[in-house]
């Protein structure tokens, strides 16, 4: 859900304007998805053109060499062909009117002489410090994979002992607040419930923040073993009760929950926000039916959609060689953009550049993983306390289906400790919102819904008493 810029640009220009105009530092607040990243450009002269670096401060990211640049007074143009990006602007006195393009995504984006700060955004949930509870920063280890991952332990006062719960986030490398759109979920849900007398840890992912480790090269199982070892870590602690831990994850967080506590008798409770019950290849069928239906494309565009995409699973999900598996997909791609009119590369980009970046994205381990994952497996072996939370207008994980699903699968395992809720007007992330599209979810003030907090801590505590 989240969208991250790794930006590599050179400059070189046509002497075109007077090197006053456009030498010097050039600052930009670029806005994605709720996102907002700095960019700044530092241009010099030399004795046969210009060149320039980039800082992205907000990804720690400084001296970045610049690629390419057209300057024809006063028109400017960046492109940088190793990300697909490119920048069109248009010289005004102390300011350049432009649009940034990455794979065919095209965003406003003015540089100034002036330093722009990031626009604060309205988020009425968010608490600041100093908390009225205990606060520290922690690191563990992970043994299966030999990495160390950090986070943050809340605990009601520094001394005494405590119910407490791990915060498992959803798909895509995030820190320890689950930070996406501008929003920090985590970070709500573990100030209240600390606030409340229950002790949380929330990390950030392997290979993310400050944790260690490859993330592009894991799967869901392996994220499993993470949360095994944040488990492992808090039995450790004096300050927890070890007969009272529970796992609390989201989206796919909501399917790791379930393996570790299939797994693992010191998992007591586990609550699982938009989890899934359904197999992957069935989940992202219906949720690219769901969003494209939220969207507004026609439905005869969206089922010629779905009939592409079924053809795309099948073969993963029955493939064994991966090499064979990239061959067969790269025909299919190919014989679908080709025979239908309607298929759309982005702006910029050439087919066989797109082709590649499917590939690449359906034959990642994640992907491959997931979609034949079935969570019904671990589910009918989960034998503790299960409350399974959806928003009625989620169209990721849709409530239906998936409720149904995660109900049924553990009353096979003759669980009887069973919650489900499916909550009117709440979206994938538990927003009060108006049609459950994610191009909502910056927009919104609200963070997290006042009522799913409330419900989870009232059923938290009938499980520790």
């Amino acid at each position: 859900m989240k969208t991250f810029l790794i930006l590599s640009l050179t400059l070189l220009s046509c002497l075109f304007i007077n090197a006053q105009e456009i030498t010097g530092q050039w600052n930009g607040v670029l806005k994605v998805q709720g996102m907002q990243l700095r960019l700044v450009f530092h241009v010099t002269k030399t004795t046969d053109g210009f060149t320039a670096t980039m800082d992205s401060p907000d990804q720690k990211a400084n001296g970045i060499p610049v690629t390419k640049t057209t300057f024809e007074n006063p028109k400017i143009k960046f492109e940088i062909a190793a990300i697909n990006m490119e920048y069109n602007g248009e010289l005004k006195k102390q300011e350049i009117i432009g649009v940034f393009t990455q794979n065919g995504q095209q965003f406003p984006l003015n540089l100034s002489r002036n330093t722009i700060e990031k626009t604060a955004l309205k988020r009425p949930q968010e608490p600041a410090k100093p908390f009225p509870y205990y606060e520290e920063e922690v690191t563990f280890l992970n043994p299966k994979a030999n990495i160390s991952l950090a986070g943050t332990l809340t605990l009601p006062k520094k001394e005494g002992i405590y119910p407490a719960v791990i915060l498992i986030s959803g798909s895509g490398p995030q820190n320890r607040n689950e930070e996406l759109m501008g929003h920090k979920p985590f970070l709500i849900i573990s100030d209240y419930l600390t606030r409340n007398g229950i002790a949380v840890l929330r990390y950030d992912d392997r290979g993310f923040g400050n944790s260690k480790g490859d993330f592009k090269s894991a799967t869901t199982a392996d994220f499993a073993t993470d949360v095994e070892s944040v488990l492992a870590y808090l039995k450790t602690r004096k300050e927890i009760n070890p007969k009272q831990i529970g796992l609390i994850g989201h989206s796919e967080g909501g399917i790791i929950a379930p393996i570790v506590a299939s797994k693992s008798k010191d998992v007591n409770f586990i609550i699982l926000l938009a989890g899934t019950g359904i197999p992957g290849n069935e989940l992202l069928l219906l949720q690219q039916e769901k969003m494209a239906k939220v969207s507004g494309m026609p439905d005869d565009e969206i089922q010629k959609a779905s009939a592409y995409n079924k053809k795309l699973f099948n073969l993963m999900l029955h493939s064994t060689d991966i090499e064979k598996l990239k061959s067969d997909l790269r025909t299919e791609l190919t014989e679908i953009i080709d025979n239908d009119t309607a298929a759309k590369i982005p702006n910029g980009m050439t087919k066989e550049k797109y082709i590649d970046g499917q590939l690449n994205q359906l034959t990642s381990l994640w992907m491959l993983y997931f979609t034949k994952f079935n969570p019904a497996t671990a589910l009918e072996k989960v034998k503790c306390p299960v409350l399974a939370l959806n928003g009625e207008k989620d169209v990721q994980v849709p409530p239906k289906e998936n409720l149904t699903a995660i109900k049924n699968a553990l009353t096979k395992a003759g669980n009887k400790k069973v919650t489900t809720i499916e909550f009117p007007k709440l979206n994938h992330l538990f927003q009060e919102c108006k049609t459950g599209s994610p191009e909502e979810y910056a927009t919104i003030e609200q963070t997290f819904a006042p009522v799913v907090l409330d419900e989870m801590l009232q059923w938290i505590k009938l499980q520790i008493h």
